[in-house]
């Protein structure tokens, strides 16, 4: 793997769980900052496991960022604004980046071009990868949003008490599925995220 690629996954895995960390704390949870976690040093944020998959398959997370939510004013509302946080950090960083890649006229060198493009691409990949509604995944707070109050309690106990299988579903059909049965879901997921959202970012440039 290119030392590109690596400073790609650096950058992109510590702006989405700074930015985790930086949101709970506005939202009144001090629990990330005390924890060091209001940071750009990408040591405090790396996972082991999620910057492995990473380095092999090209997707992967960081490390949680701690959250009570005893906290937060609002805890369903506050936990998807801090779950949202992430793979929005992701989104705007590889808006500003879709600039100079759109326009190719800041006089950069062919390597800091490059350079840009794999940054822009990792986040992206992150972004849409963590949007996905199925926990541990930033999406699954988000869809937390739509799920009724008298459900919710329900609905988070479920993910609890159910998080090992769900996490060894979601890896079998990343690894596996593609190669047995010629499909997978999660990748399927994301080539569809990937493409819409870089039609937006570039688009909107």
């Amino acid at each position: 793997m290119s030392i590109h690629v690596i400073l790609a996954i650096l950058i992109a895995l510590t702006i989405h769980e700074a930015a985790h960390a930086v949101c709970a704390y506005k939202l009144g949870d001090p629990t990330a900052k005390n924890e060091g976690r209001v940071s750009l040093n990408p040591l405090r944020h790396l996972d082991l496991f999620g910057t492995i998959l990473f380095l092999i398959i090209g997707i992967g997370w960081g490390k949680p960022v701690p959250v009570n939510p005893n906290y937060f004013e609002n805890p369903k509302r506050d936990q998807a604004l801090v779950a949202l946080a992430g793979p929005a950090s992701n989104f705007f960083l590889a808006v500003l980046l879709a600039i100079p890649l759109k326009f190719y006229n800041f006089g950069f060198s062919p390597e800091i071009n490059y350079l840009l493009l794999i940054i822009f691409e990792i986040n992206i990949l992150l972004c849409a990868f963590n949007l996905i509604p199925i926990p541990p995944l930033d999406g699954s707070k988000i869809l937390a949003l739509l799920i009724p109050k008298t459900k919710y309690y329900q609905y988070e106990q479920f993910l609890n008490a159910n998080l090992s299988y769900i996490v060894l579903i979601l890896l079998a059909d990343i690894f596996f599925a593609r190669n047995i049965l010629g499909f997978s879901v999660t990748w399927t997921i994301l080539e569809t995220m990937t493409t819409i959202l870089k039609t937006v970012i570039f688009l909107g440039t």
